[in-house]
């Protein structure tokens, strides 16, 4: 094999032409090609090309600050975005929100998959994911706003059964982030958090007749690389970018390295201060009680992150096997820029597959946060008024986790409690209802989990709620609570009840441990 070019970020950024197809690797503020990105960015901010690109990306890529897919915020650089997940680049939402460039919204497992469909020269990914959410075009197809008109998804039948077309594309152009490459090109990404979907990535635009262009630390003498941690293969790639600047190459944005998240080494972990009784505690205390041993499990950002100190507090932190969906399997997980990595993962997979486990249903337990739940059981994470969340993997795991718990306050905005003698009181209630008649966007579909027979429950620091054929069902109450005034009331829709609800178990709201490992 010949050598491979080693050239300049601005080099690279040359090679991408008006109209381009262009797809880039990252996750939240890691694995992101910033010198890439930022060169081309820098090109057409000082020349006004390319133009009219399009963006593809599977997971959030960005830190809120400018940076990950952000460097594309501008109008007559980029025409259209599709992306699994839009929280962390608001200058790309704004641009959508304005009806400046077309916007899509798709699960982040999906995308990922997408990328072997395409490498494959498949029609694209056919799935399940997605029915009934807003991602199926029965509902809004993935768009984002009214000047995104075109199609991506389509309902088909195949076997008698409906599934959703992800439409397969070309790509132009992709550019990648590894850590060391050689001199024909391999490249390995032993410093990163994740190895991601950098592989498919690779093969999807190679196949697609595009340029692979990687961004390393460092380019080494051929030969000298496991072949066994060469997540890309040197057929794969057209030319190497060393980062010169060393902000442009860190391991999450804004972080300093951490070699426990690698892989490299494993630390001790110190012991947990466990919070004091709160709402969220009490959330994730009742949550805890449905943990069972040698359980895979999901767990969102959040209130249920509560779960886990809970349940270590408890001495049954082992019954379960952590997952993040960049691809750790074991660990602890980690949140903010460094989402996506786990200190001391047990193994990292590429994210494709780890979509693939989650998809058929590995996950046996899956905790998510709760922001919008309505009458007919439908979660809304995504999008709320002028403001464009994503779904990103909240699409895949929920819709096929063997059981789904939505956790969170029951009233959102200023909410205050105590526990006094083993009672909930609420010291000032919320401004704003999270149980209400319709939710904005449907991240989560009640009427498909009801069909597939899926157990889905929605926990708060006051109430528990239970999803059942014929509608949301209030079951428990916390001690203190009144039914009528502080739930009933307060609901945009009248919950379906068995007589009156039982009390929430008293352990939830008492000082000391549970004790949930006798």
């Amino acid at each position: 094999m010949s050598k491979k070019p080693i050239i300049t970020a601005a080099e690279a950024a040359s090679w991408v032409k008006d109209g381009d197809i262009i797809t880039t690797s990252g996750f939240v503020a890691s694995v992101m090609p910033e010198a890439l990105t930022r060169a081309l960015e820098k090109r057409f901010m000082e020349t006004g090309a390319p133009k009219n690109l399009t963006l593809f990306y599977a997971a959030a890529q960005g830190n809120r600050d400018g940076s990950g897919a952000d460097h594309f915020a501008h109008v007559g650089m980029t025409k259209r975005v599709i992306g699994g997940h839009w929280n962390m680049v608001p200058k790309l939402g704004e641009l959508v929100l304005q009806n400046k460039i077309e916007g899509y919204n798709l699960p982040q497992g999906t995308l990922s998959q997408l990328y072997r469909d395409i490498a494959g020269h498949r029609i694209g990914t056919i799935t399940h994911v997605g029915l009934n959410t807003f991602a199926d075009p029965r509902v809004e197809g993935g768009k984002l706003n009214d000047i995104t008109k075109e199609d991506i998804v389509e309902v088909v039948e195949i076997c008698g059964q409906e599934k959703l077309l992800y439409k397969a594309m070309a790509f132009n152009i992709g550019f990648i982030r590894g850590t060391y490459a050689d001199e024909h090109g391999n490249v390995t990404m032993e410093h990163e958090v994740a190895s991601i979907e950098a592989t498919s990535i690779a093969q999807a635009v190679k196949n697609s007749g595009g340029k692979v262009v990687v961004q390393v630390e460092k380019v080494v003498e051929n030969g000298t690389l496991d072949p066994k941690l060469v997540k890309i293969p040197g057929i794969y790639v057209d030319a190497i970018v060393v980062a010169q600047d060393p902000s442009e190459h860190e391991q999450c944005v804004g972080c300093a390295y951490d070699g426990s998240m690698s892989g490299e080494f494993r630390v001790p972990l110190d012991s947990l201060d466990y919070p004091p009784l709160s709402a969220k505690k009490i959330i994730g205390r009742r949550a805890a009680m449905a943990l069972t041993p040698n359980s895979v499990v999901n767990l969102g950002i959040g209130i249920p992150e509560y779960i886990s100190m809970v349940a270590n507090e408890e001495g049954i932190g082992d019954y379960m096997t952590l997952t993040v969906e960049a691809g750790p399997i074991g660990g602890v997980p980690q949140g903010g820029p460094k989402f996506g990595g786990s200190v001391n993962a047990e193994a990292i997979v590429d994210q494709p597959y780890q979509f693939d486990f989650y998809d058929g249903g590995g996950v046996d337990l899956a905790f998510l946060g709760l922001a919008q739940a309505d009458k007919e059981g439908n979660i809304n994470v995504s999008k709320f008024g002028p403001r464009i969340a994503g779904c990103g993997g909240f699409i895949n795991i929920t819709q096929n986790a063997k059981r789904v718990f939505y956790c969170g306050t029951f009233m959102a905005g200023g909410l205050k409690t105590k526990v006094e003698g083993g009672k909930l009181v609420i010291t000032q209630e919320g401004r704003e209802k999270k149980f209400i008649d319709t939710v904005e966007q449907i991240t989560f579909s009640g009427k498909y989990a009801v069909k597939t027979h899926q157990p889905v429950m929605y926990i708060t620091e006051r109430a528990v709620f239970e999803l059942r054929e014929d509608g949301v069902y209030l079951i428990e109450v916390a001690p203190g609570i009144d039914v009528q005034t502080q739930v009933i009331d307060l609901m945009g829709f009248k919950p379906k009840m068995d007589g009156q609800p039982k009390l929430m178990d008293a352990r939830i709201f008492s000082e000391g441990l549970m004790g949930l490992k006798a």
